[in-house]
């Protein structure tokens, strides 16, 4: 199977279990018979490679999971089957009591037993199809034919009921606060509970629009998915509800332990599920490993990439008998959300591109550190993978060569695969007055802070639109992009059009669920100060400038690790503008509430 990183694909080449979903990969279709249904399986890969069950949710069919399918079937048996109801599976008569979680329970053990007689399956469960999963983690009659449980969307029955509980027991104004917000994600669950209208809009004009709407909102592509069999999959998919929700929540089992380790991915924007119904999961879970993903709710179809990347080294982890990457020793929200990403970080041979390189390597994420000193960025590498990047490369590039660039953003794409953050953050310093300056002083510094910007968000910003499953770009600006200086006129000039290039492309980018930010730091201790040039002065006159600015830099002693923690809590947070230190904070609020004071400190001689 190829390895088209440029297309969709991860280009994965740390063992993560991530293929390209090129298409290449037929489905063998077979009928299994489940309690008093005839079931519908499809399976993908070779059958001697762990199986991985892929069980959807509501009010989808199997095929909700076949771009992942394709992404992991060239390392696993990949195994996807319709629900009981649902697709070509058949539907029990009657309806009513017919899709009990027992009676499912059931139906999973007779395609595990079909698909992979002799060893447990890895089971990965969306929506309903997490519901279900989660059932079948904790009961003991599927002790010994699960090996891991991937949980996305759909929390248990059990695990809610107990959760509403001790709320509605000890209402403090935060959990009343927690409960009523996830009643009213909830809505269409009372409505799934009436009786007759639910298959009547179903049958009519909400089937009709559904995928139109699920475009809409999601923007998800309708190629093969949903299938034509959707009306009649969300006619009969409404007793899911009926026959297990009311019973379950008013009365939870009270010993759903798993079983099997649990590896958990939320989507920070699921409408219909709040991340507090998982606070209290570890009481449940012994082993626990979680996920944060910037999207919506179908992310089987919104986010194949990620999830595969996930799927597979959890799977991978478990099945060498190793414990799975997990996130780090102090759980946090950069562990869970860049655990696997790829990061592509410029200038990272040192000051706040190396440490913005380790910080999200301390995440787990996978690190290109680029830099045109080649030495400095395989150190970056090699220290990024002791730190905890699974895995890292070196890249020697200038930014400001832009065919140099597109080589690496097509070497990135087919190596390692299209990256989910890139951190335009290579740049030079130049100081003198603007009468000093000369035209190639200019061209110098424009070529490497803002062309270099430019490409870097011209080539990646182009490969995660064709993706279509979102990313990040962080542009390092500065302090100097919003406080004018006498003593600075390219050097600002070329952030303050990081800046603005900044804001534009967040506009332009949002309706591709990628976010832009730009990062302001003031004044950082980094080397940056040994190399800026000073215009209009002799050498001996340069010398003794650089000297005098890495003083004054060192005893303000600002570390650019705290920098870097910056950059990725604004990733997090999908930050627009980042002022870092103390001095571009009020800077930046001084030109907003005073921009006649901002002036009159552009006059001031720097003290070099």
């Amino acid at each position: 199977m190829s390895r088209d990183g440029a297309g969709d694909g991860t280009g994965n080449e740390s063992g993560s279990g991530s293929g390209t979903g090129s298409g290449s990969w037929a489905a063998r279709e077979r009928r299994v018979a489940g309690d008093g249904v005839e079931l519908c399986v499809a399976e993908y890969g070779d059958t001697s490679l762990p199986t991985v069950v892929l069980l959807h949710g509501y009010p989808d069919s199997k095929e909700v999971w076949s771009q992942v399918a394709d992404r992991l079937a060239d390392r696993f048996h990949v195994v996807l089957y319709d629900v009981r109801g649902h697709g070509r599976s058949t539907a029990p008569k009657p309806l009513r009591g017919g899709f009990r979680l027992e009676k499912l329970t059931d139906d999973f053990l007779a395609v595990a037993d079909a698909v992979s007689p002799d060893r447990p399956v890895h089971l990965v469960g969306h929506d309903w199809g997490s519901v279900q999963g989660w059932e079948f983690a904790t009961v003991g009659r599927t002790e010994g034919r699960i090996a891991t449980f991937t949980s996305i969307s759909g929390p248990s029955l059990d695990h809610f009921g107990h959760w509403i509980k001790q709320r509605v027991a000890r209402p403090t104004p935060r959990r009343l606060a927690q409960l009523l917000g996830q009643g009213a994600k909830s809505w269409y669950v009372y409505a799934l509970h009436t009786p007759v209208l639910p298959e009547l809009a179903w049958r009519g004009v909400l089937g009709r629009q559904w995928p139109k709407l699920l475009a809409r909102a999601e923007k998800i592509s309708s190629a093969g998915y949903p299938t034509a069999s959707l009306p009649e999959d969300a006619a009969h998919g409404a007793w899911l509800y009926r026959d297990n929700v009311r019973d379950r929540l008013r009365a939870p089992r009270a010993d759903a332990y798993a079983h099997v380790p649990v590896q958990l991915i939320t989507p920070t924007g699921d409408p219909f599920l709040s991340e507090k119904l998982y606070d209290e999961l570890d009481q449940w879970v012994p082993d626990l490993r979680r996920r944060t993903i910037p999207t919506k709710h179908w992310v089987p179809r919104t986010r194949p990439d990620q999830i595969a990347q996930w799927i597979g080294e959890f799977v991978t982890s478990n099945e060498e008998g190793r414990p799975a990457r997990k996130t780090p020793e102090k759980p946090g929200p950069a562990g869970e959300r860049f655990a696997g990403q790829l990061v592509l970080v410029t200038g990272a041979g040192s000051g706040i591109g190396r440490a913005t390189a380790f910080a999200f390597a301390e995440a787990g994420a996978r690190i290109i550190a680029v830099d045109r000193d080649a030495e400095s960025a395989a150190r970056t590498a090699e220290l990024a993978r002791l730190i905890g990047a699974p895995s890292a490369w070196a890249e020697t590039v200038d930014v400001s060569d832009e065919q140099a660039m597109e080589k690496l953003a097509e070497k990135t794409a087919t190596e390692y695969g299209v990256p989910d953050v890139v951190v335009n953050n290579a740049g030079i310093g130049l100081a003198g007055s603007f009468l000093d300056t000369t035209t190639e002083d200019w061209k110098r510094v424009l070529d490497v802070n803002l062309w270099g910007v430019i490409h870097g968000c011209r080539l990646f910003a182009r490969q995660m639109v064709d993706r279509g499953q979102g990313g990040h770009i962080v542009n390092t600006a500065s302090a100097a992009a919003f406080q004018p200086s006498r003593a600075l006129p390219a050097y600002s000039t070329s952030k303050a059009a990081v800046l603005m290039l900044s804001e534009c492309l967040r506009a332009e980018l949002a309706p591709h669920d990628i976010g832009v930010s730009a990062i302001c730091p003031g004044i950082v201790n980094t080397n940056i100060t040994s190399t800026t040039r000073f215009a209009g002065v002799t050498d001996a006159e340069q010398d003794r400038r650089r000297a005098r600015s890495s003083r004054l830099y060192g005893l303000r002693n600002y570390p650019p690790e705290k920098v870097a923690e910056a950059i990725v809590r604004a990733v997090l947070r999908n930050s627009a503008v980042v002022p870092v230190t103390p001095e571009a904070r009020g800077a930046r609020l001084l030109g907003r509430l005073s921009p006649r004071a901002l002036r009159g400190l552009a006059r001031l001689d720097p003290p070099l």
